[in-house]
């Protein structure tokens, strides 16, 4: 039905999800070359998971199921770590191509009034690859409402993690959002709750998190 419909099927789900807020969704293919091949499909269609993911918006929580009588690869986990992913564009929504030879890639940025702003990305002197992809204030906000309710639902500490030394901009970007909204709306509840929101690095957060309980 994917490519019978152009993958409007699965932009109907979404849609249909939004409306009754309920949906249950089965196995799906990502096609790569031997895949469209196989199945002789129109174009490499993108992942539907991606597809929904922008079109609700919203977090992805993924939660581990412990049990007594399975051996815990870290054993010094005694609570679940929950990983809230956000939703919407990124890579899912990004642009690449393969760059066929020399030359130069620019990013611009054209607004409704005043001058465009223009970055060279880089000067090609040969075939590569390229990729731009974006998100928004709009769905960072949300991101952080909904992971600052989750967890204060939960009643755990709340840890973002960026690569903001990196992506100064992009990452960076998160992690003031976040912040903002932690001081207006949400440090006091946290703290009456005996939890804590912090930000960290990824490198030191993964260290961190094999570390804790």
């Amino acid at each position: 039905n994917r490519d019978l419909t152009d993958d409007q099927v699965t932009i109907d789900c979404a849609e249909a999800v939004k409306k009754y807020n309920v949906g249950i969704k089965c196995a799906t293919i990502t096609p790569d070359e031997k895949r469209v091949e196989e199945f002789k499909l129109k174009k490499m269609w993108k992942s539907p998971n991606g597809t929904i993911r922008n079109i609700l918006g919203g977090t992805v929580f993924r939660e581990a199921i412990i049990c007594k009588n399975i051996p815990r690869l870290v054993t010094g986990w005694e609570k679940p770590i929950i990983i809230g992913r956000h939703a919407h564009a990124d890579q899912y929504k990004a642009t690449d191509f393969v760059v066929p030879g020399e030359g130069k890639l620019e990013l611009i940025f054209t607004p409704k009034s005043g001058e465009p702003i223009r970055h060279v990305v880089n000067e090609y002197k040969g075939a590569g690859v390229a990729l731009a992809m974006f998100n928004t204030d709009a769905s960072i906000v949300d991101f952080a409402h909904s992971s600052f309710k989750f967890a204060l639902d939960r009643k755990y500490p709340l840890y973002l993690s960026t690569k903001n030394t990196i992506l100064k901009k992009y990452d960076g970007r998160f992690k003031d959002i976040f912040q903002d909204i932690y001081e207006k709306e949400y440090n006091a509840q946290f703290e009456a709750a005996g939890i804590w929101y912090e930000h960290r690095l990824i490198d030191d957060m993964v260290a961190y998190a094999m570390k804790s309980e």
